[in-house]
């Protein structure tokens, strides 16, 4: 083969018109993630942008809009424990799985719906 997938740039979550200010508040307040300004072309589609490490999560407008509720990114988190404290002090409902040999692990839904997992290797 002459090429190489070398990383993953960016995961794109779908949210509904207008859902810039609660993926502000979800992915930016709870999950403490920058946020990162869009291209000025980008802009006028909705929706924004967050980063952490070298990777980005795009959050981008969809109409009609549906949640992916199977579909999902997973994210490796340090101090898992700190993450389930933090959501249920924002009061965040999340489900902890543990049928993953190895891993400590819980699904989140972002305010819209959108499933998302977070587990740390133990």
């Amino acid at each position: 083969m002459s090429f190489t997938i070398k990383k993953i740039d960016h995961v794109q979550l779908a949210g509904p018109k207008g859902c810039e200010e609660a993926a502000r508040e979800f992915f930016g307040e709870i999950l403490g993630l920058a946020e990162v300004e869009k291209p000025e072309e980008l802009k006028k589609r909705g929706g924004v942008w967050f980063e952490f490490s070298t990777f980005q999560i795009h959050i981008g407008v969809e109409e009609p809009f549906a949640p992916a509720k199977k579909a999902h990114p997973a994210f490796v988190v340090e101090n898992i424990e700190d993450l389930k404290a933090r959501l249920q002090e924002k009061q965040v409902d999340f489900t902890s799985d543990d049928n993953l040999p190895g891993a400590s692990r819980i699904h989140v839904h972002d305010p819209f719906g959108n499933r998302m997992e977070f587990l740390e290797w133990v």
